[in-house]
């Protein structure tokens, strides 16, 4: 069965959810776990979204997630490797009616951490984005209940040009801070 395409009002717990979760993580990639942030549109106050939880570990070694992948099938997950990102693990929970994303990076990949959570904090701070996105969510979710790919294929331009705006301001805040 495909994977149902809905997106819902944002959920305030979505944050215990993402909490729980990451403890859960932490212990099961043990002391090579650095930090565990919440990504996606979960993690943004106020936006509708897919009632999928994203989690963003970040590691002192990425080879070394590899041989906790039991742990972590034990929590649920299915474990997918690299699945088209070259230095990120990506894992899922949930089947079709997935409920739990994890993106594992290594702390020297500031490309793929600063861009997730950059596109997240722009999300945060700017509401006619949030807005914006959020009524594109609504109604591709409509036009594809089943149809995952067109969905993101419906999004790919609108998130391109998002992390685009989100990574010059995080960047040029990085130079006042300078």
């Amino acid at each position: 069965m495909p994977q149902h395409v809905v997106v819902v009002p944002y959920q305030p717990a979505w944050a215990e959810v993402f909490r729980r979760e990451s403890e859960a993580v932490k212990a099961a990639l043990g002391e090579n776990c650095l930090r565990v942030y919440h990504i996606g549109s979960t993690a943004v106050e106020g936006l509708d979204a897919k009632p999928i939880v994203d989690l963003m570990p970040v590691v002192q070694r990425l080879g070394a997630v590899d041989a906790r992948a039991e742990a972590l099938r034990a929590l649920g997950y299915e474990y997918l490797g690299e699945f088209g990102i070259p230095g990120r693990r990506y894992l899922r929970k949930g089947g079709d009616e997935r409920t739990h994303q994890m993106h594992i990076f290594q702390a020297g990949d500031t490309e793929n951490i600063v861009r997730h959570l950059a596109v997240r904090d722009y999300l945060r701070a700017h509401e006619e984005a949030r807005m914006a996105y959020a009524a594109l969510k609504r109604a591709l979710a409509a036009r594809y209940p089943y149809d995952i790919e067109g969905y993101c294929d419906g999004k790919e331009a609108f998130v391109r040009e998002l992390e685009c705006r989100a990574l010059a301001e995080c960047r040029a805040a990085l130079w006042e801070e300078l």
